[in-house]
């Protein structure tokens, strides 16, 4: 067996040993073991730390935040901020920060703009740019302290060294990897597959963003992995000493639209930080610690060595978009810090037809972000079951983001169906009309919340044909395009005065079995629901960081 051969086997291996079944979940602990909790929030001890607009410490600036309207996001900028440390914390804050801290008798915890599965939070984020006032007078890397908004800086690197690869150009590389135990810890050996879809929710929440300043964000696909961990000093061992250990994710490029984001790899620089000046060693989150070997496996196998010619995301660069709706005129940034989880919904209201279809209009590959961030086409199509839409007949549904795929889906599909074109513009096709609440809960572990809502929906990778074409590591990057059709939804439901939940238990197979899906053509990945939430009384709320309380 060819090497490739052999990490294809692998990652195939591990998703089919790590899928739910009505009768066997996928390994864990099957408890939760409460003394050995990851704590949230990871830090540096001995590195400086730089405060990050808006918070009133952060060093004042002459840079003004731009009122950015919801619609906005999803459009064409006029005007572009300069790279600033003002702009970079009205960045970090609306894609990665604290959006509001709950709290039940005597337990507090935070909730963050970029959603998580059970909100654990396995991504980490390290901002490295060049000499900017107000952070320091010299490139550096910095990782992002979400509780304290603020970067503590890693590592100062020579300017030399950033000008002879990056110029005098306005660029800011935003790096982002995973600490498996913080999901393992609950969910065991199906948490790799949640620390990639939530790295794509992280990547939609900083594509977005970055547009609230008018900057566009892209993924470097060139950069591999050996570089990213370089990069971010999570190769030093050193520096982890005791503590648990980061996995490179990926590496993107914000910046100015008009200015020119570097795709290329850099190993010239990468050299340069790991010759330059470190300060800071990694917090220790757990004391205990349970090694799920079959994680440490798929995350070798699909490891990432560059590409060396990536493709670019042409495919969403000349979509047209679909947008069937009007334009909802509402603060984008007041739209990003609402966004909850929602646990429990009414199981009685009702969506309109049009907010429908203009929220399905979103997830459409569209020359905008956060759609031209990917530099692949669309592999992930939506399964709908259809609940409480006014003048749309319950059902099973399916939107295909992707035409070519149609003619795919349909052969692989095992039972006989309807496929109506269910919309005059947009590719959503009815497969079979009929109540589905019953099957949408049981399919998603027994949840009402996948049954009380407007719909509910699962993500079906393009699985095979997708690892065919661009290799085994490859499957990270099918969750990170789940992620990011999670966080537009995410948006899309509070923008119509809704609430949205991720569902990342589902029964696999069982789903596959609804469509008659054989083999791995099509893979479900993710799960989610859309619906008027129940609000628990008992809980306080305060924003995210004490600078925001009012008075």
């Amino acid at each position: 067996m060819s090497s490739s051969s052999a990490l294809r086997a692998a990652v195939t291996r591990y998703h089919d040993g790590t899928k739910h079944g009505f009768h066997a979940f996928a390994r864990s602990l099957g408890y939760l073991d409460w003394a050995s909790q990851p704590h949230p929030f990871r830090a540096f001890t001995g590195a400086p730390v730089i405060p990050l607009y808006p918070a009133p410490s952060a060093v004042p600036s002459a840079y003004t935040s731009r009122v950015t309207t919801y619609p906005e996001l999803f459009g064409r900028l006029d005007s572009a901020a300069p790279v600033c440390a003002g702009a970079i914390g009205d960045v970090l804050r609306h894609a990665l920060g604290l959006s509001a801290w709950k709290q039940h008798g005597a337990s507090r915890w935070s909730l963050r703009v970029n959603p998580s599965s059970g909100n654990l939070h396995p991504t980490e984020a390290y901002v490295i740019c060049g000499p900017v006032s107000g952070l320091a007078a010299t490139p550096a890397v910095y990782h992002y302290a979400a509780d304290r908004h603020a970067l503590e800086r890693r590592c100062a690197v020579d300017e030399i060294a950033w000008q002879s690869e990056f110029g005098r150009a306005d660029i800011v590389l935003v790096a982002f990897t995973s600490i498996h135990w913080r999901e393992a810890w609950k969910y065991g050996e199906r948490a790799f597959r949640y620390c990639q879809h939530d790295l794509g929710h992280a990547v939609a929440a900083t594509s977005l963003a970055a547009a609230l300043v008018g900057w566009r964000a892209v993924l470097l696909a060139a950069w591999p992995h050996r570089s990213i961990a370089s990069l971010t000093g999570i190769d030093r061992d050193e520096d982890f000493t005791e503590a648990e250990r980061e996995e490179p994710g990926c590496i993107m490029a914000i910046g100015p639209a008009d200015g020119h984001l570097f795709h290329d790899h850099r190993p010239r620089f990468v050299e340069a930080v790991r010759n330059g000046q470190w300060s800071g060693r990694a917090s220790r989150l757990s004391d205990d610690h349970v090694q799920w070997t079959f994680i440490d496996a798929v995350a070798r196998a699909t490891a990432d060595h560059g590409r060396l010619d990536p493709p670019p995301s042409e495919p969403y660069a000349r979509a047209a978009g679909a947008s069937v709706g009007e334009a909802r005129a509402l603060d984008a940034r007041a739209i990003i810090l609402q966004r909850r989880s929602a646990l429990a919904f009414d199981g009685h209201s009702r969506l309109e037809r049009g907010t429908f279809f203009d929220i399905l209009s979103r997830v459409m590959p569209a020359a905008h972000a956060p759609w031209t961030t990917l530099w692949w086409g669309p592999r992930i199509h939506l399964l709908f079951f259809v609940h409480r839409v006014n003048d749309v007949v319950p059902g099973l549904y399916l939107l295909v983001r992707d035409a070519n795929a149609l003619h795919s889906l349909n052969a692989a599909c095992g039972r006989q169906f309807l496929w109506e074109a269910a919309h005059d513009r947009l590719p959503f096709v009815c497969l079979a009309r009929g109540d589905c609440r019953r099957l949408a809960a049981r399919l998603s572990c027994d949840q009402d919340i996948a049954a009380d809502g407007f719909f509910s929906l699962g993500m079906l990778a393009d699985f095979d044909a997708s690892l065919d074409a661009y290799g085994p590591s490859f499957y990270r990057n099918l969750f990170w395009e789940s992620g990011v059709v999670g966080q537009v939804l995410y948006l899309e439901a509070e923008a119509v005065g809704a609430r949205a939940t991720g569902i990342g238990c589902f029964f696999d197979d069982p789903v596959h079995d609804v469509l008659g899906l054989q083999e791995h053509a099509f893979q479900s990945l993710y799960h989610f629901t859309v619906g008027m939430a129940v609000e628990d009384p008992r809980l306080r709320r305060e924003p995210g960081y004490d600078w925001e309380l009012e008075g």
